[in-house]
C-alpha cells in the first residue's frame, strides 16, 4: 500500500466516523446552546492542548459574529462573572485545567456549555449544557487513520463551526458583516 492509499483511507475513515459522531447530537441541544449564548453578556471559551486549538477557532469565529468573546488563559481577558457563558472543550473531560476552569466558573455564577467526548467525566458534573462526542471506538483503523483524539477534535471542530453558522441565521449576519469584524492586514 502506497502512502496515497492510506492518505485517502484516512480521509474516507475520517469522514464517515464524524459524521456518525455528530448526527448524535440532537437539535435541542444545539437550540439550547443558541439561547445560551443571546442570554449571555460575555463568552469565554478553554481547551488544553488540541482541544484549545478548535476553542480558539470557535472563539474567532465569535469574535467575528459579534460575540465579547474571550479565550481563558490567554494575555488579553477579563474576569468571568455572573452572567457569562463558558464553552470549554475537553476529550477526555478530565484535564485537570479544563476541570478546575469549569468548577470555578460555576463558582463565579457562569452558565457553562462542555464539548467533551466523556458522558460521565468530572466536567459534566459541572455543565449546564454538554455535548458528548463519543468517539471511541474500538476499530483497528482507528489506530492507524485517526490516531489518538483526531475524531473527538475533528468532530468539536465541525459542531462548533455547526453552531456558527446557526448563530449566523439567528443574528440575521452574513458572511459579508462578519469580514466587517475580521482581523486582517490585507488590503482591500
Amino acid at each position: 500500500m502506497n502512502n496515497q492509499d492510506t492518505f485517502r483511507e484516512s480521509l474516507d475513515y475520517i469522514h464517515r466516523k464524524t459524521r456518525d459522531i455528530l448526527q448524535l447530537v440532537s437539535k435541542k441541544e444545539i437550540d439550547r446552546i443558541i439561547h445560551a449564548f443571546f442570554k449571555a453578556n460575555r463568552i469565554f471559551v478553554y481547551g488544553a492542548g488540541r482541544s484549545g486549538l478548535v476553542s480558539k477557532a470557535f472563539a474567532i469565529r465569535l469574535v467575528h459574529l459579534g460575540f465579547q468573546t474571550f479565550v481563558i488563559g490567554e494575555t488579553i481577558g477579563a474576569p468571568v462573572k455572573k452572567g457569562d457563558l463558558v464553552c470549554i472543550v475537553s476529550g477526555s473531560g478530565e484535564t485537570i485545567p479544563a476541570v478546575m476552569t469549569a468548577e470555578i466558573a460555576k463558582t463565579l455564577g457562569a452558565k457553562l456549555m462542555v464539548v467533551t467526548g466523556k458522558k460521565n467525566s468530572r466536567i459534566t458534573k459541572f455543565a449546564d449544557i454538554a455535548i458528548i462526542l463519543s468517539a471511541d471506538c474500538t476499530e483497528k483503523e482507528r489506530k492507524q487513520f485517526a490516531p489518538l483524539g483526531t475524531l473527538f477534535e475533528a468532530s468539536s471542530w465541525i459542531l462548533l463551526d455547526g453552531i456558527i453558522a446557526e448563530l449566523m441565521k439567528n443574528k440575521k449576519e452574513t458572511e459579508e458583516s462578519m469580514r466587517s469584524r475580521h482581523a486582517t492586514l490585507e488590503l482591500p
